[in-house]
C-alpha cells in the first residue's frame, strides 16, 4: 500500500490550497485518514481526521479554517486549506490508519510522502 500526497506549494495568508491524498494497492478497507504536519525544528503534530463514516476531528489551531474531506470509492483524502497563517507552513503528511488488504487481515497504518506548504505574501 502506499500514499500520494500532492498540492502543496506557496499560498498567500488569507488564500486557499487544497492538499490530496490518495492510497493504493492491495486495499479492503480503510478505518480513519488523517492529517499531520510537521514545521521545522518542531514535533510532528495531528491537523485533522476522518472516520470511514464521515466523522471529523481537528487540531484547535486549525479548526474553522480547514476542512478535511474523504472519498471512500478512490481511497482518497483531501485537506481544504482556508486562510491558512504563515504559522501553518509546514510539510504536510497524510495517513491511514487500520489498513487492510483482505477482510481477516491484522490492520497496518501508512504514511504517505509529505507535501511542502508554505504560507507567505
Amino acid at each position: 500500500v502506499q500514499l500520494q500526497a500532492s498540492g502543496g506549494g506557496l499560498v498567500q495568508p488569507g488564500g486557499s490550497l487544497r492538499l490530496s491524498c490518495a492510497a493504493s494497492g492491495s486495499i479492503f478497507s480503510i478505518n480513519a485518514m488523517g492529517w499531520y504536519r510537521q514545521a521545522p525544528g518542531k514535533q510532528r503534530e495531528l491537523v485533522a481526521t476522518i472516520t470511514s463514516g464521515g466523522r471529523t476531528s481537528y487540531a484547535d489551531s486549525v479548526k474553522g479554517r480547514f476542512t478535511i474531506s474523504r472519498d471512500n470509492a478512490k481511497n482518497a483524502v483531501y485537506l481544504q486549506m482556508d486562510s491558512p497563517k504563515p504559522e501553518d507552513a509546514a510539510v504536510y503528511y497524510c495517513k491511514a490508519y487500520d489498513v487492510r488488504d483482505q477482510w481477516y487481515a491484522a490492520p497496518t497504518d501508512y504514511w504517505g510522502q509529505g507535501t511542502l506548504v508554505t504560507v507567505s505574501s
